[in-house]
């Protein structure tokens, strides 16, 4: 089965979305028969990836279609139940390979919550009634402010350690820890019991912003909402601005080839390889912000941005064993830049700004994909500003040098542009320059000069910019090489040196969920005491408690 990534609103099966001037209800009602896959009942608000896949587009469409909203409320359409987070029967029955990918997704999507919050001003509220468990939790924990119903049975828990043997797969220990900034010992109490922790306890522990009996709950959501309302620092003009519809992707997927208007992959299957091209856009860039919102969401720098992360997502979730990614660009550089420029002299309407922060989002999931990433500089490339990310994401970059036999009189050329100097965050908080020249962060002072001229190969090795160059005799040999030998290492080993080389510097809350969190939920997934025989994911629900092996390790 293939996993399609592409929803709207008129589709959502598990959710609904409402909106009331500047406040938007999020609605969690998940269809207990709507799995993405057989075998299983989403019961209690339990999710699977096709529940967070309509999440994800609804915060999409939050941030573009209704720049009004300053508000979003997430809360329950059941009875006595919030969320009972990710379903247990859905993992147990996963391969290893979708287990880590849907953690990673759900994580990546409560993370966009987050940045929605900190960068948009669209502020969220948890509002739990009922039992708020495992990813549920870890849903409201990427809320700025959690109301609970203080009813004698509504709780939080973090269960999965002593039910299933895993560990709360979307972040919730390090938010917990990082974010609450709850005490170590009250996080391992947290952790360690199934009933979770209720009432003022849940307040006085830092579990909960907020208690509501159920009388007065609806007041006091309402009360917070106001006050959120005016903590956001979305422009008051937003409240009559227009926002941009996301229309679907028009895209054609066949076996080993994925085509959408700007975006290209193709699928080598023998060498284990993933070739993804990203075109400029061909047209002159608008002339002023009114004429880029004429152009909606064919706007190139919307369009591409959603064509490119739809592809990395479809080869992560459906092309497992293509463990090799290299970009390739093309188009009119001039034409590249005059749309970098436009969007860093307009950076701060709100429209381009939403424009710059998906980009930024699209970027960091190349980086935290599994995958070895390459990109080639080739002559008729256009690695200029934002599409230099590409490159500057990759593990490894080879850049043509001189002229090539069937391109005479035409050389690769390399342009840094506004949006390489602080546009794009990786997870750690640093440009991928400033991570790129962690040793020798005076180069920075060097290449901000240059922006906009156009680098030959020569130039960018002395500069650092790029790993190889080779000549139109040694190209295709050389690439050829490099791919049968990364082809050969053992992936795993790959998965684990690509993550950890890719992020140097500061250590952040995104990268601890992506590095150890992600890193030791892989290893726990494997581990029989979680998925053996006799492991807890297998026996949960059986009426038969699991065994464990007790040697640690």
């Amino acid at each position: 089965m293939v996993i399609d990534f592409q929803t709207s609103p008129d589709e959502y099966r598990h959710w609904r979305m409402e909106i009331i001037g500047e406040i938007a209800n999020l609605i969690m009602d998940v269809d207990e028969n709507g799995g993405l896959f057989n075998g299983y009942e989403l019961k209690l608000n339990s999710y699977d990836l096709g529940v967070d896949i309509e999440l994800y587009d609804a915060i999409q469409r939050l941030r573009f279609e209704y720049p009004s909203v300053r508000v979003v409320v997430l809360r329950s359409g059941k009875d006595r139940v919030f969320c009972a987070g990710a379903n247990i029967k859905m993992l147990a029955a996963s391969s290893h390979v979708h287990k880590v990918n849907f953690c990673k997704f759900t994580n990546e999507t409560r993370n966009a919550m987050e940045d929605a919050s900190r960068f948009s001003g669209q502020k969220y509220i948890a509002a739990v009634q009922g039992a708020c468990a495992g990813g549920g939790y870890e849903l409201a924990l990427a809320c700025d402010h959690i109301i609970l119903t203080d009813d004698g049975s509504s709780s939080v828990s973090l269960p999965e350690i002593p039910l299933l043997g895993v560990l709360p797969g979307t972040g919730g220990l390090t938010r917990v820890t990082d974010k609450r900034k709850v005490r170590r010992d009250r996080a391992d109490v947290l952790c360690t019991v199934e009933e979770g922790i209720k009432g003022k306890k849940a307040v006085d522990w830092g579990l909960v912003d907020q208690l509501a009996v159920n009388s007065r709950f609806e007041q006091c959501l309402t009360e917070t909402v106001e006050q959120f309302k005016e903590m956001s620092d979305r422009p008051e003009e937003l409240n009559s601005c227009r926002g941009i519809r996301l229309g679907a992707l028009h895209r054609e997927v066949q076996v080993d080839f994925l085509q959408y208007s700007s975006v290209t992959v193709d699928i080598h299957r023998e060498s284990k390889l993933a070739t993804i091209s990203v075109a400029a856009s061909d047209r002159d860039a608008p002339l002023d912000m009114e004429g880029m919102i004429s152009e909606g969401d064919q706007y190139w720098g919307i369009r591409v941005a959603r064509e490119l992360d739809d592809a990395i997502l479809h080869l992560r979730l459906n092309e497992p064993e293509i463990g090799i990614w290299q970009f390739r660009t093309q188009g009119d550089r001039k034409l590249a830049m005059a749309h970098d420029d436009f969007l860093s002299q307009h950076q701060q309407h709100w429209l381009v700004r939403e424009i710059l922060l998906n980009w930024a989002r699209v970027l960091r999931r190349i980086d935290l994909t599994s995958r070895s990433l390459i990109a080639l500089i080739e002559p008729d490339s256009c690695f200029i500003g934002t599409l230099a990310e590409l490159a500057f994401a990759s593990d490894r970059i080879f850049m043509a040098d001189g002229e090539f036999e069937d391109q005479p009189g035409v050389e690769a050329g390399l342009t840094l542009g506004e949006a390489n100097f602080g546009h794009y965050q990786m997870a750690n908080g640093l440009s991928r320059l400033e991570t790129r020249f962690l040793g020798e962060p005076e180069k920075l002072n060097v290449l901000r000069p240059l922006v906009g001229e156009v680098l030959n190969a020569e130039r960018a090795n002395e500069l650092g910019l790029v790993t190889f160059t080779y000549d139109d005799i040694d190209w295709e040999d050389e690439i050829r090489i490099f791919i049968e030998e990364r082809a050969s290492f053992s992936p795993d080993a790959m998965t684990g040196m690509e993550a950890i080389l890719r992020f140097g510097g500061p250590e952040t809350m995104e990268t601890k969920i992506f590095g150890r969190l992600t890193a030791w939920q892989n290893w726990i997934f494997q581990r029989p005491n979680a998925v053996g025989e006799e492991g807890a994911l297998k026996r949960y629900g059986s009426g038969k408690k699991a065994v464990f092996d007790p040697h640690r390790t």
